[in-house]
């Protein structure tokens, strides 16, 4: 039987992420071990959580110059494309329903040419008692809301370094290319 930590709100969680120095940014154990003793009440996410049946939702939280925060709302069925995140460190934390998260590793790779070769690597489950990171050695991966789990989800990402573009993968047609980044809101408001 897994015991969840007490929950706090999104205004105490962002407060106690404010006080990480840069090196905690910089590796991945830091922040990880944070969203799995510190998760956030649900409730207190609604002011930054928008939805939309066509594509999955980026909803800015909190931006300091060390990170971002982003509550990423999924309806069922929704996957983000397969991508990186510019050498930027990433963590997750599922406080409403669940996702998983395909990861790859790059075999090939030419933006230039916008051409790739990736191949599966692992997948695994992310939900209310288990965050992730996102591995720095093989960053590439997709986020997904399976239609079998039957339920919205919602995703905190904090990333190391706010970042406003990054590049997309098909691994089935071998093609890559960078594409630009947009919130759906900001701090609670609509863009």
């Amino acid at each position: 039987m897994t015991t969840v930590a007490k929950q706090v709100s999104i205004q105490d969680f962002v407060a106690e992420l404010q006080k990480f120095p840069e090196a905690a940014f910089r590796e991945t154990e830091s922040i990880r071990s944070f969203l799995q003793n510190v998760p956030v009440n649900a409730d207190s996410l609604s002011p930054y959580l928008t939805w939309d049946r066509q594509h999955y939702t980026r909803n800015l939280i909190d931006k300091t110059a060390l990170y971002e925060l982003v509550a990423i709302c999924w309806e069922v069925g929704q996957a983000s494309s397969v991508h990186n995140h510019r050498d930027q460190n990433c963590w997750m934390a599922v406080p409403i329903g669940r996702l998983q998260v395909e990861n790859f590793r790059v075999l090939h790779q030419d933006l230039e040419a916008g051409r790739c070769q990736l191949e599966s690597a692992d997948t695994v489950e992310m939900n209310v008692t288990h965050p992730c990171a996102v591995d720095p050695l093989e960053p590439v991966h997709r986020v997904l809301n399976p239609r079998h789990f039957n339920q919205r989800a919602v995703s905190l990402h904090v990333y190391s370094r706010p970042f406003d573009t990054c590049v997309v993968y098909s691994p089935e047609q071998g093609t890559c290319g960078e594409i630009r980044l947009h919130y759906t809101t900001e701090y609670g408001k609509p863009k």
